[in-house]
């Protein structure tokens, strides 16, 4: 089966687990609704039915800290794809790692362990805690989502790049800026320019024509909206609450994310011409030629990218050109 690795980009609970969680729990509902099958690995499964029970509970209380908990550990969640009642595939594998690893205080392994994972992966999926890019003009952006710090990574790491990257840019916690068309618009231009030096490094013109970078904004709970933050010894806490008291689970746009990758990868099959060229996703020529079915149930959930209201391709228009 071939597998592709998509990292995991987040400082420490700024909600990659909860954006990985929303993305399962909706796929059914969502990209299950063409002939696709997301299947995960048992312990894959009883990890992230875990953490919806957890994600819900959060409902239990008018007001909180949204969000689960983060991992002490690395963790893989390995998802199956393919055709419904056929054996899959292709196997999507999402690496997530503490983000501690990417603090002062991570050792020379684990700082290693995120560079390799980096190499090796087609994908990379930023979590942006929203709220600490937006409130407070910015306060806590640089402390929650450490952009410095992933930019220099990325430095450190796509050097010399000769096959095609896409970066995802998720923000989550976002549910009260993008109510109306001008929050989301506000939210877009915020993180523009709370990444601004990251942004300015993927257009360099080595870099340029290998990544692909896209916005897909998720709310990963829907009913629970962003209400102040709290400052003890300099450190913030995050409040939440409840859109009202007979508010549910309703996430929105977690399959936006999914959709723009499964492009992209359909996207490397049509454009590439030897498999040198591509290295590490050099076999998707082989894998999708011995199913065509997959083909067309990609290509149908790709027309269902959002382009509009945050959503937006920032870089590497070329790589998502499937038509």
């Amino acid at each position: 089966m071939q597998e592709l690795k998509i990292a995991m980009m987040g400082a420490s609970g700024v909600g990659k687990t909860s954006l990985l969680t929303a993305m399962y729990e909706q796929f059914d509902k969502t990209i299950g609704l063409t002939d696709l099958q997301l299947t995960p690995d048992e312990e894959s499964n009883a990890d992230l039915q875990d953490r919806l029970g957890e994600l819900k509970g959060l409902l239990d209380d008018f007001e909180a800290t949204a969000g689960l908990g983060g991992n002490n550990e690395s963790k893989s969640y390995i998802f199956d794809l393919g055709k419904k009642g056929e054996k899959p595939s292709l196997r999507l594998n999402f690496q997530d790692f503490p983000g501690t690893w990417l603090s002062g205080d991570a050792t020379p392994a684990q700082r290693q362990f995120v560079k390799e994972l980096f190499k090796n992966s087609v994908a990379v999926l930023i979590a942006v805690d929203t709220p600490a890019l937006m409130e407070a003009k910015g306060r806590w952006h640089e402390l929650q989502n450490r952009p410095t710090q992933i930019k220099n990574l990325f430095a450190g790491v796509y050097q010399k790049m000769r096959s095609p990257r896409l970066v995802i840019f998720a923000p989550v916690r976002c549910e009260k800026y993008m109510k109306k068309a001008t929050d989301a618009t506000r939210l877009l231009k915020s993180l523009k320019e709370g990444y601004a030096d990251l942004l300015a490094l993927f257009g360099a013109p080595k870099l340029n024509p290998w990544v692909t970078s896209v916005v897909t904004p998720v709310q990963t709970v829907g009913t629970v909206v962003f209400s102040r933050i709290d400052v003890e010894e300099e450190q913030p806490r995050f409040l939440f609450r409840k859109i009202s008291n007979e508010a549910e689970y309703e996430p929105q746009d977690s399959d936006q994310p999914l959709r723009y990758l499964l492009r992209f990868v359909l996207k490397l099959h049509l454009a590439q011409k030897n498999s040198e060229l591509f290295g590490l996703v050099g076999l998707l020529r082989e894998w999708l030629q011995m199913n065509e079915h997959l083909k067309s149930a990609i290509l149908q959930s790709s027309q269902k990218c959002k382009t509009d209201s945050g959503f937006t391709i920032l870089q590497g228009h070329n790589w998502l050109d499937i038509q």
